[in-house]
Protein backbone atom coordinates (compact mmCIF):
# COMPACT_ATOMS: atom_id res chain seq x y z
CA UNK A 1 0.00 0.00 0.00
CA UNK A 2 1.37 3.39 -0.98
CA UNK A 3 1.65 6.28 1.46
CA UNK A 4 -1.21 8.04 -0.32
CA UNK A 5 -3.45 4.95 -0.12
CA UNK A 6 -2.65 4.57 3.59
CA UNK A 7 -3.57 8.18 4.24
CA UNK A 8 -6.82 7.70 2.32
CA UNK A 9 -7.71 4.68 4.48
CA UNK A 10 -7.04 6.66 7.66
CA UNK A 11 -9.24 9.51 6.47
CA UNK A 12 -11.97 7.04 5.57
CA UNK A 13 -11.96 5.61 9.09
CA UNK A 14 -12.48 9.08 10.52
CA UNK A 15 -15.33 9.76 8.11
CA UNK A 16 -17.34 6.75 9.25
CA UNK A 17 -16.42 6.94 12.95
CA UNK A 18 -19.65 8.55 14.13
CA UNK A 19 -21.89 6.35 11.98
CA UNK A 20 -20.88 2.97 13.37
CA UNK A 21 -23.58 1.27 15.44
CA UNK A 22 -22.62 1.17 19.10
CA UNK A 23 -23.92 -2.40 19.30
CA UNK A 24 -20.78 -3.58 17.50
CA UNK A 25 -18.38 -1.73 19.78
CA UNK A 26 -18.40 -3.97 22.87
CA UNK A 27 -17.16 -7.49 23.50
CA UNK A 28 -19.22 -10.19 25.19
CA UNK A 29 -18.03 -9.31 28.69
CA UNK A 30 -18.90 -5.64 28.35
CA UNK A 31 -22.26 -6.50 26.79
CA UNK A 32 -23.08 -8.43 29.96
CA UNK A 33 -22.12 -5.39 32.05
CA UNK A 34 -24.38 -3.28 29.82
CA UNK A 35 -27.37 -5.62 30.24
CA UNK A 36 -26.92 -5.76 34.01
CA UNK A 37 -26.64 -1.97 34.23
CA UNK A 38 -29.80 -1.47 32.14
CA UNK A 39 -31.80 -3.88 34.28
CA UNK A 40 -30.82 -1.90 37.38
CA UNK A 41 -31.60 1.34 35.54
CA UNK A 42 -35.13 0.20 34.64
CA UNK A 43 -35.78 -0.78 38.26
CA UNK A 44 -34.48 2.58 39.49
CA UNK A 45 -36.51 4.51 36.90
CA UNK A 46 -39.67 2.58 37.80
CA UNK A 47 -39.29 3.42 41.50
CA UNK A 48 -38.35 7.07 41.06
CA UNK A 49 -41.37 8.77 39.51
CA UNK A 50 -40.62 12.25 40.88
CA UNK A 51 -37.63 14.31 41.98
CA UNK A 52 -38.05 13.72 45.73
CA UNK A 53 -38.00 9.95 45.39
CA UNK A 54 -35.05 10.09 42.98
CA UNK A 55 -33.02 12.19 45.43
CA UNK A 56 -33.96 9.98 48.40
CA UNK A 57 -32.93 6.85 46.49
CA UNK A 58 -29.71 8.55 45.37
CA UNK A 59 -28.77 9.46 48.94
CA UNK A 60 -29.45 5.90 50.10
CA UNK A 61 -27.28 4.55 47.28
CA UNK A 62 -24.53 7.06 48.08
CA UNK A 63 -24.50 6.12 51.77
CA UNK A 64 -24.28 2.43 50.82
CA UNK A 65 -21.22 3.36 48.73
CA UNK A 66 -19.53 5.04 51.70
CA UNK A 67 -20.57 8.67 51.16
CA UNK A 68 -21.14 10.87 54.22
CA UNK A 69 -23.10 14.07 54.72
CA UNK A 70 -20.74 17.03 54.63
CA UNK A 71 -22.30 18.22 57.89
CA UNK A 72 -20.58 15.28 59.59
CA UNK A 73 -17.13 16.16 58.19
CA UNK A 74 -14.75 18.58 59.91
CA UNK A 75 -12.31 18.45 57.01
CA UNK A 76 -11.84 16.65 53.69
CA UNK A 77 -8.86 14.95 52.06
CA UNK A 78 -8.17 12.93 48.93
CA UNK A 79 -10.48 9.94 48.64
CA UNK A 80 -13.19 11.29 50.95
CA UNK A 81 -16.75 10.90 49.68
CA UNK A 82 -19.38 13.47 50.67
CA UNK A 83 -22.85 14.63 49.70
CA UNK A 84 -24.94 17.74 50.29
CA UNK A 85 -28.73 17.58 49.92
CA UNK A 86 -31.03 20.55 49.45
CA UNK A 87 -34.73 20.47 50.42
CA UNK A 88 -35.19 16.91 49.24
CA UNK A 89 -34.93 17.85 45.54
CA UNK A 90 -31.28 18.74 45.00
CA UNK A 91 -28.12 16.75 45.55
CA UNK A 92 -24.40 17.34 45.11
CA UNK A 93 -21.91 14.52 45.65
CA UNK A 94 -18.13 14.65 45.47
CA UNK A 95 -15.08 12.41 45.71
CA UNK A 96 -12.08 14.52 46.68
CA UNK A 97 -9.31 14.11 44.11
CA UNK A 98 -5.61 13.44 44.61
CA UNK A 99 -4.87 17.06 43.70
CA UNK A 100 -7.40 18.45 46.15
CA UNK A 101 -9.25 21.32 44.56
CA UNK A 102 -6.24 23.14 43.14
CA UNK A 103 -6.95 22.13 39.56
CA UNK A 104 -10.72 22.47 39.74
CA UNK A 105 -13.53 19.95 39.53
CA UNK A 106 -14.78 17.46 36.95
CA UNK A 107 -18.54 17.93 37.12
CA UNK A 108 -21.41 15.92 35.63
CA UNK A 109 -24.77 17.65 36.06
CA UNK A 110 -28.29 16.60 35.15
CA UNK A 111 -31.85 17.30 36.21
CA UNK A 112 -34.26 14.93 37.94
CA UNK A 113 -37.59 16.67 37.30
CA UNK A 114 -39.77 15.56 34.38
CA UNK A 115 -42.97 16.84 32.73
CA UNK A 116 -46.08 15.85 34.65
CA UNK A 117 -49.42 17.07 36.03
CA UNK A 118 -49.42 18.84 39.42
CA UNK A 119 -52.51 19.14 41.59
CA UNK A 120 -53.94 22.63 42.03
CA UNK A 121 -54.23 24.09 45.58
CA UNK A 122 -57.99 23.38 45.54
CA UNK A 123 -57.93 20.18 43.48
CA UNK A 124 -60.81 18.02 44.69
CA UNK A 125 -64.22 18.58 43.11
CA UNK A 126 -67.43 16.71 42.41
CA UNK A 127 -69.52 16.86 39.25
CA UNK A 128 -73.09 15.96 40.12
CA UNK A 129 -74.17 15.60 36.50
CA UNK A 130 -71.47 13.01 35.82
CA UNK A 131 -71.58 11.53 39.35
CA UNK A 132 -67.79 11.65 39.56
CA UNK A 133 -65.16 13.16 41.82
CA UNK A 134 -62.15 14.61 40.05
CA UNK A 135 -58.86 16.39 40.71
CA UNK A 136 -57.93 19.66 38.98
CA UNK A 137 -54.36 19.83 37.69
CA UNK A 138 -51.83 22.32 36.35
CA UNK A 139 -49.35 20.76 33.95
CA UNK A 140 -45.63 21.09 34.65
CA UNK A 141 -43.11 21.50 31.85
CA UNK A 142 -43.60 21.09 28.13
CA UNK A 143 -46.18 18.41 27.36
CA UNK A 144 -48.50 17.47 24.53
CA UNK A 145 -51.70 17.51 26.56
CA UNK A 146 -53.53 14.99 24.36
CA UNK A 147 -50.92 12.33 25.26
CA UNK A 148 -52.07 12.34 28.88
CA UNK A 149 -55.67 11.29 28.33
CA UNK A 150 -57.04 7.77 28.69
CA UNK A 151 -53.82 6.29 30.11
CA UNK A 152 -53.27 4.84 33.61
CA UNK A 153 -51.89 7.46 35.97
CA UNK A 154 -50.37 7.34 39.46
CA UNK A 155 -50.38 9.94 42.25
CA UNK A 156 -47.03 10.47 43.99
CA UNK A 157 -45.54 13.06 46.32
CA UNK A 158 -45.79 14.35 49.85
CA UNK A 159 -48.36 16.09 52.04
CA UNK A 160 -47.16 18.38 54.82
CA UNK A 161 -49.93 18.26 57.42
CA UNK A 162 -50.85 21.25 59.53
CA UNK A 163 -49.26 19.65 62.61
CA UNK A 164 -45.88 19.66 60.84
CA UNK A 165 -45.70 15.98 60.00
CA UNK A 166 -45.06 14.91 56.41
CA UNK A 167 -46.63 11.86 54.80
CA UNK A 168 -45.59 10.22 51.55
CA UNK A 169 -48.17 9.32 48.92
CA UNK A 170 -47.74 6.73 46.17
CA UNK A 171 -50.95 5.37 44.65
CA UNK A 172 -51.07 3.69 41.27
CA UNK A 173 -47.77 1.84 40.88
CA UNK A 174 -48.43 -1.10 43.20
CA UNK A 175 -49.77 -4.31 41.69
CA UNK A 176 -53.04 -3.97 43.62
CA UNK A 177 -53.28 -0.17 43.51
CA UNK A 178 -56.07 1.67 41.76
CA UNK A 179 -55.02 4.04 38.99
CA UNK A 180 -56.33 7.44 37.87
CA UNK A 181 -57.23 8.74 34.42
CA UNK A 182 -58.03 11.83 32.35
CA UNK A 183 -61.12 10.89 30.28
CA UNK A 184 -61.12 11.51 26.54
CA UNK A 185 -64.09 11.95 24.21
CA UNK A 186 -65.35 9.02 22.17
CA UNK A 187 -64.89 9.45 18.39
CA UNK A 188 -68.66 9.08 17.82
CA UNK A 189 -69.25 12.48 19.48
CA UNK A 190 -65.96 14.24 18.77
CA UNK A 191 -66.61 15.71 15.33
CA UNK A 192 -67.58 19.18 16.57
CA UNK A 193 -66.01 19.20 20.03
CA UNK A 194 -62.54 18.12 18.83
CA UNK A 195 -62.50 17.36 15.12
CA UNK A 196 -61.58 20.78 13.71
CA UNK A 197 -59.30 21.89 16.54
CA UNK A 198 -55.53 22.20 16.40
CA UNK A 199 -53.49 19.56 18.20
CA UNK A 200 -52.77 21.86 21.16
CA UNK A 201 -56.48 22.60 21.60
CA UNK A 202 -57.94 19.08 21.37
CA UNK A 203 -57.40 18.82 25.13
CA UNK A 204 -56.93 22.08 27.04
CA UNK A 205 -55.06 22.58 30.29
CA UNK A 206 -58.30 22.99 32.20
CA UNK A 207 -59.57 19.69 30.79
CA UNK A 208 -56.74 17.69 32.34
CA UNK A 209 -59.06 16.59 35.14
CA UNK A 210 -58.24 13.34 36.93
CA UNK A 211 -61.09 10.95 37.68
CA UNK A 212 -60.61 9.81 41.27
CA UNK A 213 -63.92 8.59 42.72
CA UNK A 214 -67.46 7.46 41.98
CA UNK A 215 -68.95 5.90 45.15
CA UNK A 216 -70.88 8.30 47.45
CA UNK A 217 -71.00 8.15 51.24
CA UNK A 218 -74.08 6.46 52.61
CA UNK A 219 -75.82 9.65 53.74
CA UNK A 220 -78.24 11.35 51.35
CA UNK A 221 -78.49 14.47 53.53
CA UNK A 222 -74.91 15.67 52.92
CA UNK A 223 -73.62 17.65 49.95
CA UNK A 224 -70.92 16.35 47.57
CA UNK A 225 -71.23 12.78 48.75
CA UNK A 226 -68.60 11.39 46.34
CA UNK A 227 -66.07 14.09 47.20
CA UNK A 228 -66.64 13.44 50.89
CA UNK A 229 -66.07 9.70 50.34
CA UNK A 230 -62.70 10.48 48.71
CA UNK A 231 -61.75 12.75 51.63
CA UNK A 232 -62.68 10.01 54.10
CA UNK A 233 -60.26 7.64 52.40
CA UNK A 234 -57.50 10.25 52.35
CA UNK A 235 -58.06 10.95 56.03
CA UNK A 236 -58.04 7.25 56.93
CA UNK A 237 -54.90 6.51 54.90
CA UNK A 238 -52.88 9.71 55.35
CA UNK A 239 -54.49 11.71 58.14
CA UNK A 240 -55.17 14.62 55.79
CA UNK A 241 -58.12 16.98 55.40
CA UNK A 242 -59.04 19.05 52.36
CA UNK A 243 -57.03 22.06 53.55
CA UNK A 244 -53.89 19.91 53.62
CA UNK A 245 -53.87 20.05 49.82
CA UNK A 246 -52.57 23.61 50.29
CA UNK A 247 -49.27 22.30 51.65
CA UNK A 248 -48.97 19.24 49.44
CA UNK A 249 -46.69 18.44 46.53
CA UNK A 250 -48.74 15.81 44.73
CA UNK A 251 -47.84 14.92 41.17
CA UNK A 252 -49.73 12.87 38.61
CA UNK A 253 -47.41 10.67 36.56
CA UNK A 254 -47.84 7.69 34.22
CA UNK A 255 -48.43 4.46 36.10
CA UNK A 256 -46.47 1.30 35.44
CA UNK A 257 -42.90 0.14 35.15
CA UNK A 258 -40.30 0.87 32.51
CA UNK A 259 -40.31 -1.95 29.96
CA UNK A 260 -38.01 -3.44 27.35
CA UNK A 261 -39.10 -2.56 23.82
CA UNK A 262 -38.82 -4.61 20.62
CA UNK A 263 -38.43 -8.28 19.70
CA UNK A 264 -34.73 -8.00 20.51
CA UNK A 265 -35.32 -6.11 23.81
CA UNK A 266 -32.79 -3.53 22.68
CA UNK A 267 -34.78 -0.45 23.68
CA UNK A 268 -36.44 0.85 26.86
CA UNK A 269 -39.84 2.54 27.12
CA UNK A 270 -40.44 4.41 30.36
CA UNK A 271 -41.61 7.63 31.96
CA UNK A 272 -39.12 10.28 33.06
CA UNK A 273 -36.09 9.27 31.01
CA UNK A 274 -35.70 13.01 30.38
CA UNK A 275 -33.55 13.43 32.31
CA UNK A 276 -33.33 10.62 34.82
CA UNK A 277 -31.50 8.44 32.30
CA UNK A 278 -28.56 10.84 32.49
CA UNK A 279 -28.92 11.37 36.24
CA UNK A 280 -28.73 7.60 36.72
CA UNK A 281 -25.68 7.52 34.47
CA UNK A 282 -24.06 10.18 36.67
CA UNK A 283 -24.60 8.01 39.76
CA UNK A 284 -23.50 4.78 38.09
CA UNK A 285 -20.36 6.47 36.82
CA UNK A 286 -19.37 7.99 40.17
CA UNK A 287 -20.12 4.89 42.23
CA UNK A 288 -18.20 2.77 39.73
CA UNK A 289 -14.89 4.64 40.06
CA UNK A 290 -12.21 2.09 40.94
CA UNK A 291 -9.76 4.54 42.47
CA UNK A 292 -9.48 8.10 43.72
CA UNK A 293 -9.64 10.47 40.73
CA UNK A 294 -6.90 13.04 40.13
CA UNK A 295 -9.41 15.90 40.04
CA UNK A 296 -12.28 16.13 42.48
CA UNK A 297 -15.26 14.41 40.85
CA UNK A 298 -18.68 16.00 41.32
CA UNK A 299 -22.22 14.85 40.51
CA UNK A 300 -24.93 17.50 40.64
CA UNK A 301 -28.63 16.65 40.42
CA UNK A 302 -30.89 19.66 39.83
CA UNK A 303 -34.61 20.32 39.97
CA UNK A 304 -36.87 22.69 37.99
CA UNK A 305 -35.06 22.40 34.64
CA UNK A 306 -38.32 21.77 32.83
CA UNK A 307 -39.66 25.14 34.01
CA UNK A 308 -36.54 27.26 33.54
CA UNK A 309 -34.24 26.13 36.40
CA UNK A 310 -35.59 28.78 38.75
CA UNK A 311 -36.38 28.41 42.47
CA UNK A 312 -34.29 27.33 45.44
CA UNK A 313 -33.70 23.85 43.99
CA UNK A 314 -33.09 24.85 40.37
CA UNK A 315 -29.69 25.16 38.72
CA UNK A 316 -30.10 28.94 38.76
CA UNK A 317 -30.17 29.02 42.56
CA UNK A 318 -27.07 29.59 44.71
CA UNK A 319 -27.02 25.99 45.94
CA UNK A 320 -24.51 24.72 43.37
CA UNK A 321 -22.04 27.53 44.08
CA UNK A 322 -22.67 27.29 47.83
CA UNK A 323 -22.14 23.52 47.96
CA UNK A 324 -18.91 23.59 45.96
CA UNK A 325 -17.53 26.42 48.10
CA UNK A 326 -18.28 24.38 51.25
CA UNK A 327 -16.37 21.45 49.81
CA UNK A 328 -13.41 23.65 48.86
CA UNK A 329 -13.35 25.19 52.34
CA UNK A 330 -13.38 21.73 53.98
CA UNK A 331 -10.36 20.75 51.86
CA UNK A 332 -8.55 24.02 52.38
CA UNK A 333 -10.05 26.14 55.19
CA UNK A 334 -10.23 29.85 54.54
CA UNK A 335 -9.90 29.64 50.76
CA UNK A 336 -10.46 33.10 49.31
CA UNK A 337 -13.40 34.03 47.10
CA UNK A 338 -11.08 34.99 44.25
CA UNK A 339 -9.18 31.74 44.41
CA UNK A 340 -12.41 29.75 44.51
CA UNK A 341 -13.60 31.50 41.36
CA UNK A 342 -10.28 30.61 39.74
CA UNK A 343 -10.87 26.97 40.69
CA UNK A 344 -14.24 27.07 38.93
CA UNK A 345 -12.61 28.54 35.82
CA UNK A 346 -10.25 25.53 35.84
CA UNK A 347 -13.17 23.10 36.09
CA UNK A 348 -14.83 20.96 33.42
CA UNK A 349 -18.47 19.96 33.14
CA UNK A 350 -20.78 17.70 31.21
CA UNK A 351 -24.31 19.08 31.17
CA UNK A 352 -25.85 15.64 30.77
CA UNK A 353 -29.27 15.98 29.20
CA UNK A 354 -31.11 13.98 26.56
CA UNK A 355 -31.28 14.75 22.85
CA UNK A 356 -33.92 14.19 20.17
CA UNK A 357 -33.25 10.89 18.44
CA UNK A 358 -34.43 10.33 14.88
CA UNK A 359 -38.14 9.46 14.79
CA UNK A 360 -39.06 7.19 11.85
CA UNK A 361 -42.49 8.84 11.54
CA UNK A 362 -41.22 12.42 11.57
CA UNK A 363 -37.83 12.47 9.89
CA UNK A 364 -38.74 15.79 8.25
CA UNK A 365 -37.97 17.72 11.48
CA UNK A 366 -34.41 16.38 11.55
CA UNK A 367 -31.48 17.37 9.36
CA UNK A 368 -30.36 13.79 8.95
CA UNK A 369 -26.68 14.57 8.52
CA UNK A 370 -26.68 16.16 11.99
CA UNK A 371 -29.25 14.08 13.85
CA UNK A 372 -28.57 11.53 16.62
CA UNK A 373 -29.66 7.94 16.06
CA UNK A 374 -30.75 5.52 18.73
CA UNK A 375 -28.13 2.81 19.12
CA UNK A 376 -25.17 4.94 18.01
CA UNK A 377 -23.87 5.99 21.41
CA UNK A 378 -23.98 8.98 23.72
CA UNK A 379 -24.66 12.25 21.93
CA UNK A 380 -22.62 15.43 22.23
CA UNK A 381 -24.45 18.65 21.40
CA UNK A 382 -22.17 21.64 20.87
CA UNK A 383 -25.12 24.01 21.27
CA UNK A 384 -28.84 23.82 21.94
CA UNK A 385 -31.14 26.85 21.99
CA UNK A 386 -33.51 27.99 19.27
CA UNK A 387 -33.32 29.98 16.02
CA UNK A 388 -29.90 31.68 16.05
CA UNK A 389 -28.63 29.47 18.94
CA UNK A 390 -30.58 31.63 21.41
CA UNK A 391 -30.06 30.47 25.00
CA UNK A 392 -27.26 28.06 24.14
CA UNK A 393 -23.86 27.47 25.70
CA UNK A 394 -21.96 26.70 22.44
CA UNK A 395 -18.95 24.73 23.70
CA UNK A 396 -15.47 25.72 22.52
CA UNK A 397 -13.60 23.65 19.95
CA UNK A 398 -10.63 22.84 22.20
CA UNK A 399 -12.88 21.35 24.86
CA UNK A 400 -14.69 19.16 22.34
CA UNK A 401 -11.37 17.90 20.96
CA UNK A 402 -10.25 16.84 24.44
CA UNK A 403 -13.51 14.95 24.96
CA UNK A 404 -13.22 13.22 21.60
CA UNK A 405 -9.78 11.91 22.60
CA UNK A 406 -11.03 10.81 26.01
CA UNK A 407 -14.00 8.87 24.62
CA UNK A 408 -12.06 7.28 21.77
CA UNK A 409 -9.26 6.21 24.12
CA UNK A 410 -11.81 4.56 26.45
CA UNK A 411 -14.05 2.95 23.79
CA UNK A 412 -17.07 5.15 24.52
CA UNK A 413 -19.37 5.20 21.47
CA UNK A 414 -20.35 8.79 20.74
CA UNK A 415 -22.04 10.91 18.11
CA UNK A 416 -22.55 14.64 17.70
CA UNK A 417 -25.66 16.47 16.55
CA UNK A 418 -28.04 19.41 16.65
CA UNK A 419 -31.56 19.54 18.11
CA UNK A 420 -33.52 19.24 14.87
CA UNK A 421 -33.52 21.44 11.78
CA UNK A 422 -32.67 25.13 12.01
CA UNK A 423 -35.85 27.14 12.76
CA UNK A 424 -37.84 23.94 13.40
CA UNK A 425 -38.01 24.56 17.15
CA UNK A 426 -35.48 24.33 19.95
CA UNK A 427 -34.83 23.79 23.61
CA UNK A 428 -32.30 24.37 26.35
CA UNK A 429 -30.47 22.74 29.25
CA UNK A 430 -28.56 23.82 32.35
CA UNK A 431 -25.32 24.16 30.36
CA UNK A 432 -25.42 27.96 30.13
CA UNK A 433 -25.77 28.21 33.92
CA UNK A 434 -22.61 26.15 34.39
CA UNK A 435 -20.63 27.98 31.74
CA UNK A 436 -21.44 31.42 33.12
CA UNK A 437 -19.19 30.46 36.08
CA UNK A 438 -16.41 30.04 33.45
CA UNK A 439 -16.60 26.24 33.73
CA UNK A 440 -15.77 24.44 30.47
CA UNK A 441 -19.15 22.92 29.54
CA UNK A 442 -20.82 20.88 26.82
CA UNK A 443 -24.21 19.20 26.51
CA UNK A 444 -23.99 15.42 26.38
CA UNK A 445 -26.61 12.74 26.87
CA UNK A 446 -28.80 9.89 25.72
CA UNK A 447 -30.86 10.23 22.52
CA UNK A 448 -34.59 9.68 23.08
CA UNK A 449 -37.56 9.19 20.78
CA UNK A 450 -40.82 10.69 22.04
CA UNK A 451 -39.14 13.04 24.51
CA UNK A 452 -41.59 14.60 27.03
CA UNK A 453 -44.20 11.94 26.31
CA UNK A 454 -45.59 9.63 29.02
CA UNK A 455 -43.37 6.79 27.74
CA UNK A 456 -40.07 7.92 26.23
CA UNK A 457 -37.87 5.53 24.24
CA UNK A 458 -34.13 4.99 24.63
CA UNK A 459 -31.61 2.42 23.40
CA UNK A 460 -29.92 0.25 26.00
CA UNK A 461 -26.54 0.73 24.36
CA UNK A 462 -26.92 4.53 24.51
CA UNK A 463 -27.95 4.38 28.17
CA UNK A 464 -24.76 2.45 28.88
CA UNK A 465 -22.60 4.68 26.68
CA UNK A 466 -23.87 7.75 28.57
CA UNK A 467 -23.02 6.21 31.94
CA UNK A 468 -19.60 5.08 30.70
CA UNK A 469 -18.89 8.57 29.34
CA UNK A 470 -19.67 10.04 32.76
CA UNK A 471 -17.45 7.49 34.46
CA UNK A 472 -14.34 8.01 32.31
CA UNK A 473 -14.83 11.79 32.44
CA UNK A 474 -14.75 11.78 36.24
CA UNK A 475 -11.92 9.25 36.37
CA UNK A 476 -9.50 10.37 33.68
CA UNK A 477 -10.23 13.83 32.28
Amino acid sequence: MTEKESKYKDLQKELVHERISAWSRFDKTEMQVMESMNKEYMDFLSRCKNERVFINESVAWAEAEGFTSIEDCKSLKAGDKVYIANRGKNLLMAIIGEKGVDEGFNIVASHVDSPRLDLKPYPLNEDGDAAMAFLKTHYYGGIKKYQWVQIPLALVGVVALKDGSVVEVNIGDGDDDPVFMVPDLLPHLAAKAQGDKKTGEVITGEQLNILCGSIPVDDEDVKDRIKLAVLERLNDDYGMTESDFFSAELEVVPAGRARELGFDRGMIAGYGQDDRVCAYGNLWGMFGLEKTPLRTAVVFLADKEETGSRGATGMDSNFFYHALSKIADKVEPGISELRFRDLLANSNALSTDVSAGVNINFKSVHEMGNAPKLGYGVNMCKYTGARGKAGSNDADAEYIARLRRLFDDNNVPWQISELGKVDEGGGGTVAFLLSRLLIHTIDLGTPLVGMHSPKEISSKVDVYATAKACKVFMADF
